[in-house]
């Protein structure tokens, strides 16, 4: 289901950056922290949950985290993986935030369930 309500025909991303940007990974950083502070990094604890990036992620399922480091999270996927494609969802369940690759652009997709 959060794939599809990331990665379906019908989604609207929040925030779309060209690839083709020079800088368009700290852009990416930029805007992650900016669409997600209100949601998913507004925590009390900080905790959110991932499905990890790459292949298998969607194997193990959503893993509970807190981000130690506080930014930057998209660039430091992408390091770790050559892109910076990922989902997370807030520890209610409430908020889903993700960066995908659509054609040539990265999307930022946030979607809020009641």
């Amino acid at each position: 289901m959060a794939i599809r309500a990331v990665a379906g025909v019908d989604v609207q991303p929040k925030v779309t950056i060209r690839e083709a940007r020079s800088d368009a990974i700290e852009e990416i950083d930029r805007q992650w922290q900016t669409q997600t502070s209100k949601t998913l990094l507004a925590a009390e604890a900080g905790d959110f949950l991932i499905l990890l990036p790459g292949s298998g992620g969607s194997a193990v399922g959503w893993v509970r985290v807190r981000d130690s480091i506080g930014g930057n999270l998209p660039s430091r996927i992408a390091a770790a993986t050559g892109s910076p494609e990922f989902l997370t969802l807030s520890a209610d369940g409430h908020h889903l935030c993700a960066v995908s690759v659509e054609e040539d652009e990265y999307w930022i997709v946030i979607r809020t369930f009641a």
